[in-house]
């Protein structure tokens, strides 16, 4: 069976590194074989997380929408900017208002549930956005996903991209690689995914 891989940026910054990492590693999933859907964050704008607001209006439907997508997919891989040592507030916004779904109309719904989870990250500086992954990862593990040991951080990411949008650097190249390939092996074997 082919893997199914959404990926997404958690910024949704004009020339954002990590949408640039995010489209890398599109490419190289494809490459060895994953069925790719890429998304962008800015089709699904979301209030800010607020149980008040849930219990008044429900679910925002572009939460719904994402969790259906989330359930559609054997995998995520998820391309992070570091803001404070710590995961972007747009990223922490979506994944906490996907955690909130339960249903799909009459039927359950759990985005979450046997999700394998890449996770690459891209800074400027010399740590690659690095810091901010293990924020990202305690989080997804609090949501009962599957996050993979291999991670991609790339560093000095205003040059780390060629014309094609291919990582210069053999080693951040060869991460990629590695993460992508651990994502679509482990993705495969645990699939439960739900097909729209």
């Amino acid at each position: 069976m082919t893997a199914r891989i959404l990926v997404f940026a958690g910024s949704i910054r004009t020339g954002a590194f990590s949408g640039r990492t995010a489209d890398a590693a599109m490419k190289e999933l494809a490459l060895q074989g994953a069925e790719v859907t890429r998304i962008s964050l800015e089709d699904y704008p979301l209030p800010i997380m607020d149980e008040d607001l849930e219990k008044e209006k429900g679910i925002p439907e572009n939460a719904l929408k994402l969790a259906r997508l989330f359930s559609a997919h054997d995998g995520l891989l998820i391309a992070s900017p570091e803001y404070n040592a710590s995961i972007p507030p747009l990223l922490k916004n979506t994944l906490d208002w996907v955690s909130r779904v339960r249903k799909d109309g009459a039927a359950p719904l759990q985005p979450y549930q046997n999700k394998v989870v890449g996770l690459c990250s891209s800074s400027n500086g010399q740590f690659g956005g690095a810091r901010g992954l293990y924020h990202l990862r305690a989080v997804l593990m609090n949501c009962q996903a599957e996050i993979i040991t291999p991670q991609c951080s790339v560093s000095g990411a205003a040059d780390a991209f060629d014309e094609e949008g291919r990582l210069n650097n053999e080693r951040q190249h060869k991460m990629l690689e590695k993460v992508c390939r651990t994502l679509i092996e482990r993705a495969s074997m645990l699939s439960t995914r739900v097909d729209m």
